[in-house]
């Protein structure tokens, strides 16, 4: 074991720099003494540390609530050290049965695979592409006999499985559990056995998953990972998990304005922790900023539209949150329409009588994901035509050129007939 006499006094002053940084917004390091001794051994053998993060592509499309583990995977990065990202194109062909009541539908391939592209282009937003290699756990996984599998299966108890929650109430409640669900934790554990990881990162429902990694490296003579949990972040409701489901997200690849309207939406009291859990901002500038907000020195609705202008600039650079910034003061503060609207042309097949019905108007835009939700915009009010506010979901406009349709404070396009 790399001892600590053996350090430099400089060397000893970098392990406490690594832990301050790494420790940030985490809620749990198991175990943290582990990790300690990692970086020691780190700095002795000029070898840096590999971190590890599997990413079972479900959904294509990553929100800044995805970004909590990147931004800590990034600080590990530019501490030195490389990052492993599994996609799990294997697993994720079972689906995580993390925090669900019922059987996941498995994916098809071409699904997984689509989804991983879209996962490793817009990661690349975050991480340094020179310190993180990609790997797919089909690699490993596929190869696998049949007698491995048995011999994997035989190295954890039912009893340990049950241990997980949403496993122990679907039994009790009387739902299935599929056999194969109770391998999607075995088979993230194998993906720490054969890439040899030293720590692996997850949020705070990922323990059980994680605490497998080390199970499985023990069971097969390896050195043992560290797992580091951090937290959920809530939405822009302030109450439940960031969701794409929800509505309460704010998506990496969204368009700059509609990412900074959105953040400029974010409760004050949830800014702190948006601030240190998915920007690029330094410990010294948050400690500072903190202070501020407690004190009162710095005003919320200033450290609002500075993590508002940050989320644009790390996500599409610093000219598009110059714009974003511009565009918000001009449209929002000044109460005036954008300079820059979007035009988008209405073609006669897409009217009847000459007219088109606002639900499918929201939908043909792409101001709505589908037309249940536009139909809850235009209930909610949302929907303006020229300004003037339109919530009758059975109501159908004769659009003219240069018609100024508004959803919300930031979706806006100009008509224009073909």
């Amino acid at each position: 074991m790399a001892k600590w006499e053996q350090l430099t006094p400089q060397q000893q002053a970098e392990v406490e720099r690594q832990l301050s940084v790494i420790k940030r917004g985490t809620v749990e390091i198991v175990p943290e003494d582990e990790l300690r001794n990692k970086i020691i051994k780190s700095l002795l053998t000029g070898k840096p540390l590999t971190v590890k993060l599997g990413l079972d592509p479900s959904a294509p499309d990553i929100h800044v609530g995805h970004t909590v583990v990147l931004q800590k995977l990034r600080q590990f990065q530019e501490l030195g050290h490389v990052v492993q990202l599994i996609i799990g194109d294997f697993t994720g062909r079972i689906g995580d049965p993390t925090g669900k009541s019922e059987t996941r539908k498995q994916l098809t391939e071409e699904q997984v695979k689509h989804n991983a592209e879209t996962y490793q282009k817009q990661i690349g937003k975050i991480l340094d592409p020179e310190k993180t290699t990609v790997y797919f756990n089909s690699e490993w996984l596929s190869p696998m006999s049949f007698a491995d599998v048995v011999n994997l299966a035989a190295k954890v108890t039912v009893a340990r499985m049950m241990e997980r929650d949403d496993f122990t109430k679907r039994f009790q409640g009387g739902l299935p559990i599929s056999i194969h669900e109770f391998f999607y934790p075995l088979m993230q554990g194998m993906d720490s056995v054969s890439l040899e990881s030293d720590i692996e990162l997850g949020g705070t429902d990922q323990k059980f998953n994680l605490l497998m990694g080390r199970t499985l490296q023990k069971e097969y003579g390896k050195e043992q990972q560290v797992a580091i949990m951090l937290p959920l972040i809530e939405g822009l409701d302030g109450v439940q998990k960031m969701s794409k489901s929800l509505g309460n997200y704010i998506g990496i690849d969204e368009q700059p304005n509609e990412i900074y309207g959105k953040a400029m939406s974010i409760p004050d009291e949830l800014m702190a922790k948006y601030y240190e859990l998915a920007t690029d901002i330094n410990n010294d500038d948050l400690a500072t900023l903190k202070q501020g907000l407690e004190n009162g020195s710095v005003h919320p609705r200033d450290a609002k539209m500075n993590l508002a202008y940050t989320f644009v600039r790390m996500y599409h650079g610093v000219e598009a949150a110059e714009a974003a910034k511009n565009h918000f003061v001009t449209v929002f503060q000044q109460r005036a329409l954008p300079d820059d609207i979007q035009e988008f042309v209405i073609e006669p097949s897409q009217l009847e009588n000459g007219t088109i019905g606002v639900i499918d108007l929201v939908s043909l835009l792409g101001f709505a994901a589908s037309k249940s939700e536009a139909r809850r915009s235009i209930q909610q009010g949302a929907l303006k035509v020229n300004e003037q506010k339109l919530d009758d979901v059975n109501a159908a406009i004769e659009p003219k050129d240069g018609d100024i349709v508004q959803v919300g404070k930031r979706k806006f396009a100009k008509l224009k007939l073909s």
